[in-house]
């Protein structure tokens, strides 16, 4: 396939690339030319307003087939369920696709059912940088503008350079896929790629939710005593309450190094203070949060919560070096990262028990073998 003509700025946008009801979505859809293979292909990519929202919500669904580029508004369209119907029987391509199978997922509880991720396979090529713009570059010597990476796409109507940059993030994708599939064939590891990609899919569908109750246990909580933890606690909530009176991320009410530093204050018995940019209404609701926690019975402070102790195999150092030595030999014969055949976390666990190899993929479980083989025989006969 040849490569795609270099993007140069934003062209004028067409106003039937940017489709607003479920009629033109529909009408969309049934023009699109049957496929050879009686099956369509297809590459989604979406955009979310996680930087501008308390809640964050899909704003746009870039989509393309048959050469045919275009954005669906799910903020306008009233059904989306004729787009869901087609991909259900689509050959879905994504770049990075665990956020977009996520936001599908929280958004309409589905997943299509055949996604190929182009990132999983520059990977599993050998590419060490693998983000779309830098793989276009490279590989089709394509410049994609970041001037609209961090907008708010929530905002109506999208001015023009907005909708080039999100056509742009789905354009190339087909075309990239194809080159990326052809460097897959010739290193002989299709299948690792369909098996990385469907494990990638049912990792995004049986990820368990956040627990609600233990949402405010943020990066470093474990440097709290309990009364700083009820401090914590006490202004996570503050400050998810302020949040979402003002409809923006709670990051940018207050990020968490400031919530720790004041929960560490109130645990030694200091009075912590807001920077000077709060109103006063704020204030005062976080002087009650404060309050309210200091009312606290020491039985009613958050518990620390201590990591299960378990028995470590005494070999279990030796075991981890053979798997690494032949993970990382392996690795630079094939140019590949040796994260991408077992991370430095599912060494430790096969060394602790052999039978967590299971949890690897066919693929990496057949490379891992021999070692693997060599562990259990040498548990047999008593040795590492």
């Amino acid at each position: 396939m040849e490569a795609p003509a270099p993007s140069s700025g934003a062209p004028p946008v067409p106003p039937s690339a940017i489709i607003e009801t479920t009629e033109a979505l529909v009408t969309y859809l049934q023009a699109l030319p049957p496929s050879p293979g009686g099956r369509h292909r297809c590459a989604v990519d979406t955009e979310a307003d996680s930087l501008h929202s308390y809640k964050e919500k899909l704003c746009l669904i870039q989509f393309t087939c048959a050469e045919r580029h275009v954005i669906i508004d799910p903020l306008r369209v009233e059904n989306l369920s004729p787009l869901l119907d087609f991909l259900l029987e689509a050959e879905v391509w994504m770049h990075g696709a665990d956020f977009d199978m996520s936001l599908f997922k929280r958004t309409f509880d589905f997943v299509p059912p055949t996604v190929l991720d182009t990132q999983t396979a520059a990977r599993l090529v050998g590419c060490r940088q693998f983000g779309l713009a830098h793989l276009l570059q490279e590989v089709f010597n394509v410049s994609l503008s970041k001037q609209s990476q961090r907008a708010d796409w929530g905002r109506r109507p999208l001015p023009p350079v907005m909708v080039e940059y999100a056509l742009n993030d789905v354009r190339y994708i087909l075309p990239l896929a194809d080159r990326l599939l052809g460097r897959l064939h010739e290193a002989r590891r299709v299948d690792w790629f369909h098996q990385s990609c469907a494990a990638a899919r049912a990792h995004v569908l049986n990820r368990t939710p956040p627990d609600g109750e233990e949402a405010w246990r943020i990066t470093g909580w474990g440097t709290l005593q309990p009364r700083g933890l009820a401090a914590l606690r006490a202004l996570w909530h503050w400050r998810n309450g302020e949040a979402e009176r003002l409809d923006r991320p709670a990051f940018k009410v207050l990020n968490n190094e400031p919530l720790l530093q004041m929960a560490l204050a109130f645990q030694n018995g200091a009075e912590p203070e807001l920077p000077p940019r709060f109103p006063p209404p704020a204030r005062r609701r976080f002087h009650q949060a404060l309050a309210a926690a200091a009312k606290l019975p020491p039985e009613d402070w958050p518990k620390r919560l201590l990591r299960k102790r378990t028995s470590r195999h005494p070999d279990a150092e030796k075991r981890f070096d053979h798997l690494k030595t032949h993970r990382d030999r392996l690795a630079s014969e094939m140019n590949l990262d040796g994260s991408l055949i077992a991370s430095r976390a599912v060494l430790e666990e096969i060394a602790q028990d052999i039978e967590a190899c299971a949890s690897l993929l066919p693929w990496q479980q057949d490379l891992l073998l021999p070692v693997v083989e060599n562990l259990k025989g040498g548990a047999a006969a008593g040795r590492p």
